[in-house]
């Protein structure tokens, strides 16, 4: 089985690491110092106080692999957007794509089978641009949820959980995931079926869509956001309008507000991606976690007072660091932020 891990970064770097032990072909799309250290190296993963060196081709030039069975892309949303020309070379005529993104997928409408059947999301996809080069027939939808990072070029510490879920995105029971959940359990990760993967991409996103644009704005870590009653009560009603458009567009909420906030709350004083991208002078993920969620919100008919105002003072203070838009000019996503 080949696999090529588009973006061999925190997560993808552990996943890579992963597979190639579990016997798969893997291949990784890296770039900078961190492919540099691969390249020379191998590629070095810290767990349970063991140190797992896996030497795997690396290059920043998919073409130097050709095409795959499968393509994890383990960049973040605005990233994946810029990449999908260059995913042109590693994709077959069978080849799935999983997207491996937090927050709304490009790909959300595709096989929903509602009168938004196929609609495009240009927040997080403008136009079209993935929908048309990649295709949302070749995706597998999946969640992600290990923690993970890179300590230095080419070592990536793993630090809790390798649970991860799958889905079609036309609920369909395929082959093709089988088949990659099989070599994924027999790396030592732990994939769960989801007959609707949009439930679980909910449920995750649930918390990100608030937990990190407050804590970027405030600078506090997620136990603090997810106890102080007035971030709490901002939190929840974030929630509660997220929840109204998931529904509305047929998802399904296994836990309820409160007790997501207190699994929150018990991870402890945790940095949020968001607040360590403002940390590190690194673009904010905003438009996947939020800003779609607003969008849908105004296909719905729904109001989001809550959202709409914690996503102005997010942009505007990511704009004002120079960290929002993530978009290059001429992007559609800049030409709409400035509309």
């Amino acid at each position: 089985m080949k696999i090529c891990i588009f973006g061999a970064g925190a997560i993808g770097g552990y996943m890579a690491v992963m597979l190639k032990r579990g016997g798969a072909e893997v291949s990784l799309i890296a770039r900078g110092a961190h492919l540099g250290a691969i390249q020379q190296n191998g590629l070095r993963l810290v767990m349970e106080g063991e140190e797992i060196v896996e030497r795997m081709p690396a290059s920043s030039d998919p073409r130097d692999f050709g095409p795959q069975d499968y393509v994890i892309v383990g960049l973040k949303a605005h990233q994946a957007w810029e990449a999908a020309e260059q995913m042109i070379a590693l994709l077959g005529p069978d080849t799935a794509v999983v997207t491996a993104q937090n927050g709304v997928p490009w790909w959300y409408f595709h096989g929903l089978g509602s009168q938004f059947a196929d609609l495009r999301l240009e927040s997080v996809d403008p136009g079209s641009r993935q929908w048309k080069i990649i295709g949302p027939e070749r995706v597998i939808g999946a969640t992600v949820y290990p923690a993970t990072e890179i300590t230095e070029p080419g070592v990536v510490r793993h630090i809790y959980g390798n649970q991860f879920g799958l889905g079609e995105p036309d609920r369909s029971d395929s082959e093709r995931v089988k088949r990659l959940a099989a070599a994924m359990e027999a790396s030592g990760l732990k994939p769960r079926f989801y007959d609707d993967i949009r439930n679980d991409v909910w449920i995750k996103l649930w918390g990100n869509l608030c937990f990190n644009p407050i804590s970027a704005l405030t600078g506090a870590t997620l136990d603090v956001v997810a106890t102080d009653p007035g971030t709490r009560t901002l939190a929840r009603n974030m929630m509660l309008e997220a929840q109204a458009i998931g529904e509305k567009f047929g998802a399904t909420f296994r836990v309820d507000v409160e007790r997501r906030i207190d699994g929150a709350a018990g991870v402890g004083a945790h940095r949020t991606s968001m607040l360590q991208d403002v940390d590190k002078g690194r673009p904010i993920e905003l438009d996947a976690l939020l800003t779609s969620v607003q969008e849908m919100g105004r296909l719905a008919g729904i109001a989001t007072p809550f959202i709409d105002s914690v996503l102005a003072l997010a942009q505007q203070m990511g704009r004002v660091k120079g960290l929002y838009p993530t978009y290059p000019e001429g992007h559609p996503a800049a030409q709409r932020l400035a509309s």
